[in-house]
């Protein structure tokens, strides 16, 4: 799963864990995707670190605000993965580069042939498509016209785009 506009609101280089926020619906979804035994894993790009907005640390403490807020729900995030780079950097962490996929696959076994990526932007689709993954695209609200041009410069589509993350998590369940 992406994080920023996917499980949770994109509030644009969010340096405060007190404003975390869970999209509505995922805590739901999350809950049943993972009673089918699906592990939920985000990766996401966060270059307010290397652009000096805020440290590492932050990053970790809204990840911890994150799974708090997911738990009263049922639901939690088992890993979390980030790139501090910014895109200039040309790192192969940040996505669309598979670097962390790849590393999250290798720490927790994931079989990524029957692994989905959920995300709003195209390079969470990219990277998706890179990998064989079953790519689900979720635009944030209002940035539909931006995401189907990133797409079409970027060459890729993803399997499913759907309105909600609860619509996601079925798509994802009914491939099987």
């Amino acid at each position: 799963m992406d994080r920023d506009g996917t499980l949770m609101p994109d509030l644009h280089y969010l340096a405060d864990p007190a404003a975390v926020e869970v999209t509505v619906g995922v805590g739901d979804a999350l809950r049943l995707l993972r009673s089918h035994g699906y592990l939920v894993v985000c990766v996401t790009n966060q270059s307010g670190v290397h652009r000096g907005f805020f440290p590492e640390e932050t990053v970790h403490a809204i990840h911890r605000r994150l799974n708090e807020r997911l738990a009263p729900r049922g639901a939690w995030v088992d890993a979390f993965y980030h790139c501090p780079h910014r895109p200039e950097e040309n790192c192969e962490c940040r996505k669309p580069g598979t670097a962390l996929f790849l590393r999250a696959a290798d720490d927790w076994s994931i079989d990524l042939a029957a692994s989905a990526m959920v995300g709003d932007r195209a390079p969470d689709i990219e990277a998706g498509n890179r990998l064989g993954l079953f790519t689900v695209l979720l635009p944030e609200a209002g940035h539909g016209a931006a995401v189907d041009r990133e797409l079409a410069e970027r060459s890729v589509a993803p399997d499913v785009r759907v309105a909600s993350f609860g619509s996601a998590a079925a798509a994802i369940l009914a491939r099987g």
